[in-house]
């Protein structure tokens, strides 16, 4: 009896492994509603810049697509955001993780736009960093963490634009 037992519970376990194997194919992928990048910034024109290995490895497992401009004078970062995820951090997570010391800005309001903000220094260069979230709708996050939360309560829908942008502050 025992010996069926274990013969059983094997046949069941290779059963079970062999199984994802007869599934039928799984559909290809949604699209993820991706417009394309925008050719301006707050009327500038915008230049397209490589991203570095850092931002290719996010990339890989981001669901959306990271972009990296300048108009000549910033460098601007566009995530475009296809669905809710713990993968879009703030840019001061970065900036801490490369070695800058920080300093947080007040909350700005440009053109109806909530920006949050901070300054980052490292080896004697400030650069000055805002970013927020909007989506389709108009609704806007000036903080990372309000929007994760914002789409777990059902309160906004993607797809969504998180946009950074920074630039050396000169005195």
């Amino acid at each position: 009896m025992k010996r069926l037992a274990i013969s059983l519970f094997v046949a069941l376990c290779a059963l079970a492994a062999l199984a994802p194997l007869a599934a039928p194919p799984r559909a290809a992928p949604a699209q993820d509603g991706f417009p394309g990048w925008p050719a301006q910034f707050d009327g500038a024109t915008l230049t397209a810049l490589p991203l570095s290995p850092i931002e290719e490895r996010f990339q890989q497992n981001f669901p959306g697509r990271v972009g990296r401009f300048t108009d000549g004078k910033r460098e601007i970062i566009l995530r475009f955001v296809a669905q809710g995820t713990r993968k879009l951090h703030p840019a001061s997570d970065c900036f801490k993780a490369n070695g800058y010391a920080l300093v947080a800005l007040p909350i700005a309001l440009e053109n109806e736009q909530r920006w949050s903000g901070f300054r980052a220094t490292r080896k004697g260069t400030t650069m000055v960093v805002r970013e927020r979230i909007v989506d389709s709708a108009g609704a806007q996050w000036s903080d990372v963490s309000a929007w994760y939360w914002a789409v777990q309560m059902g309160q906004t829908s993607g797809p969504w634009w998180a946009v950074t942008v920074a630039h050396t502050e000169t005195e």
